[in-house]
């Protein structure tokens, strides 16, 4: 079963870390993504742009508008990805608890819908 495991952290957070902390913070990263490839777990991940990058689109009445910014206002935003592919929910929770931004973010882990587009 693939999980996303969706990383949000408070921006501000990383804007308080000293340059050794972050530095610590993306070898754990490098650690961790290079484990869930060697263990056949990474389906695949990225980190994102920085909130302030995003455009929100919406359609309403058939007229698209766009917003700058992300679609909510959150002192979290979301900040990076993995897609897993395990056996369980509880292996994906497994795998989420050991991302390196868990101690100070959210990571929410959600099942990917196996959807077929009609052919």
């Amino acid at each position: 079963m693939r999980y996303m495991l969706l990383i949000a952290v408070n921006p501000a957070a990383y804007a308080e870390l000293s340059e050794a902390a972050q530095q610590q913070l993306f070898k754990d990263y490098f650690a961790f993504s290079e484990a869930i490839q060697s263990s056949g777990e990474f389906v695949s991940g990225d980190p994102l742009q920085g909130a302030e990058t995003a455009t929100t689109v919406r359609v309403r009445g058939g007229r698209r508008t766009t917003t700058d910014g992300p679609f909510a206002e959150s002192k979290e935003v979301l900040v990076g990805y993995y897609i897993v592919d395990v056996p369980t929910l509880d292996r994906a929770l497994e795998l989420a608890a050991q991302i390196p931004d868990a101690v100070n973010g959210s990571i929410e882990v959600r099942p990917v819908a196996d959807f077929e587009m009609p052919g």
